[in-house]
């Protein structure tokens, strides 16, 4: 929940020169909804993308106050949309069920779902992290193709690493994107864990951004409060290769 239309509108103007020439992965910004019209209009004809922040389970449009349909978003110029996200499991109780029927509802529209899980530092204390992981997998995936699954991105995003200024190491940031490749390989099939895009999230900093993407399963990055700032944001897209 940051920025007015106007501040939005000058990031994007910042930001589009910058990236330019990224053509190594996909840019994908995500304003409030407030923003994401003046955004979209902005950066037309450039290579950075929309997302939404969330998007409604439902996909008629009706007696739903206070929620924004899939096609709505479309219509305001996104291709991707946020679900799951941490905080909107922490703070809103957005449970893996409701995950799943967003997915659904994303699906139905041609957007893009970008798909949150990730565990708490309670959670990896106890040496269950993979088990809880598992499990949001489980049930946010329930019942969707292997078709299905590789139009989705999956971001992992440790919540205990969220805004805190701690990050995973590289090497638990990857071995848990291994484990949740192996548990799409085994669950659906090689074809759908090898094709799928797994983003790490979670305090992404240009400072740290090229260690994290040489690790073999780590596809991209979801970026939070670094992406406030178009350079900052900037520096992260064209890391060091």
């Amino acid at each position: 929940m940051f920025k007015l239309i106007g501040d939005a509108v000058a990031t994007a103007t910042a930001l589009k020169p910058l990236v330019a020439n990224a053509n190594h992965c996909e840019v994908i910004v995500a304003p409030p909804y407030t923003a994401i019209r003046a955004m979209a209009d902005r950066l037309e004809g450039s290579n950075i993308k929309i997302a939404a922040q969330n998007i409604s389970a439902e996909i008629k449009h009706g007696a739903h106050t206070g929620e924004v349909c899939g096609d709505m978003l479309k219509d305001a110029g996104c291709s991707h949309t946020i679900i799951g996200h941490s905080e909107r499991r922490s703070m809103y109780g957005d449970t893996d069920a409701f995950v799943n029927r967003k997915i659904r509802a994303a699906f139905h529209f041609g957007l893009t779902p970008i798909v949150c899980i990730g565990e708490t530092l309670e959670d990896r204390d106890a040496g269950n992290a993979e088990k809880v992981v598992a499990m949001q997998l489980k049930q946010s995936l329930a019942e969707l193709t292997a078709n299905e699954v590789i139009r989705i991105v999956l971001a992992y995003e440790p919540v205990w690493a969220i805004g805190t200024g701690r990050t995973a190491t590289p090497t638990q940031a990857q071995q848990m994107h291994a484990f949740i490749r192996q548990w799409i390989s085994e669950t659906f099939d090689t074809n759908a864990a090898n094709d799928l895009r797994i983003l790490y999230g979670g305090s992404v900093k240009p400072e740290n951004i090229s260690e994290l993407m040489r690790e073999a399963d780590i596809d991209g990055a979801l970026v939070g409060g670094a992406s406030l700032e178009a350079e900052s944001l900037a520096r992260i897209v064209n890391y060091d290769r």
